[in-house]
């Protein structure tokens, strides 16, 4: 069901601090900030050519990704994003297999513009999993 890992990504408390590391000590090409009101996160990518590294900062205090930084407050892990064809049927299939998905279940618009779905990390071994609908 699930495709190609599209991005990890990393809670951050200064996503222009982190871009500015990762581009100066890795040599990464770091993509424009980007604010994603709807997920209350400001954004960046770290292209690879493999597949990409999201830094991720709380845009706002109603941000989900707050209370992670709070217990983190140098950053890590937040989430791993999945490819998949049909983001409905994956979602239906996931729910009959006893999957939670967050929020009110309906895909919203990702970061690339795609529907983009999160699991309940409890379900998957404490890892939050987005899928993000791509074109087959």
């Amino acid at each position: 069901m699930i495709g190609n890992i599209n991005h990890i990504a990393i809670a951050v408390p200064d996503v222009e601090a982190a871009a500015t590391r990762w581009r100066s000590a890795l040599g990464a090409s770091v993509s424009a900030p980007q604010d994603l009101p709807e997920h209350g996160v400001r954004i960046v990518f770290v292209s690879q050519p493999n597949s990409k590294v999201e830094l991720m900062e709380p845009l706002g205090t109603a941000s989900p990704i707050t209370a992670f930084l709070e217990r983190n407050p140098d950053g890590g892990m937040h989430h791993i994003c999945y490819e998949v064809t049909d983001i409905i049927a994956a979602r239906d299939s996931l729910v009959n297999e006893g999957a939670r998905v967050l929020g009110n279940g309906e895909p919203k618009t990702g970061a690339h513009g795609n529907p983009v779905l999160f699991l309940h990390p409890k379900d998957f071994c404490g890892t939050l999993i987005e899928l993000e609908e791509v074109a087959g």
